[in-house]
């Protein structure tokens, strides 16, 4: 629990009010006007909303109807060989990409071990980024996650 002051606009105390109680869960809110009467002062206590933590698949779920590694690399391979400059590789590439650097990593002896992790999170990142998605997990997640609901709907 803790709580929280905001000093706003008369005119935003609705949206504010309203985008704390999105954010949080909060109790009542106490409404004071600032000394020169122009804004509104917020007081109120909130705690955080908590939300379910997502299910994330495990390595054996999310590749358990995946292509044998050396395909996979030989599709990726192949496919960026032959993909025309200026046309740019589709989401399909990249995700296909970072999962076979996941499962690359889940099995590399420890010779290579940390820098083929480092190169399948990077493509996770890089996947990441191309969705949009705020790095709320570890990247290797969600790889997983994306792959298994792109297997399924494949």
């Amino acid at each position: 629990m803790f709580e929280i002051r905001v000093i706003c606009d008369p005119a935003d105390t609705e949206h504010v009010v309203a985008a704390l109680d999105r954010t949080f869960t909060t109790g009542n809110v106490t409404v004071y006007p600032t000394r020169d009467g122009q804004r509104n002062r917020l007081y109120l206590r909130a705690d955080h909303r908590s939300t379910p933590e997502p299910s994330w698949p495990t390595p054996e779920q999310a590749y358990a109807d995946a292509p044998r590694i050396s395909n996979e690399i030989g599709w990726t391979t192949e496919t960026s060989a032959h993909t025309p400059i200026g046309q740019g590789l589709d989401r399909e590439y990249f995700l296909r990409k970072a999962a076979v650097l996941d499962r690359m990593a889940l099995t590399a002896d420890s010779r290579d071990a940390d820098d083929i992790a480092c190169a399948a999170t990077e493509a996770a990142r890089h996947l990441m980024a191309l969705d949009d998605t705020p790095v709320i997990c570890d990247p290797r997640h969600y790889v997983r996650q994306q792959y298994a609901h792109w297997a399924t709907h494949h």
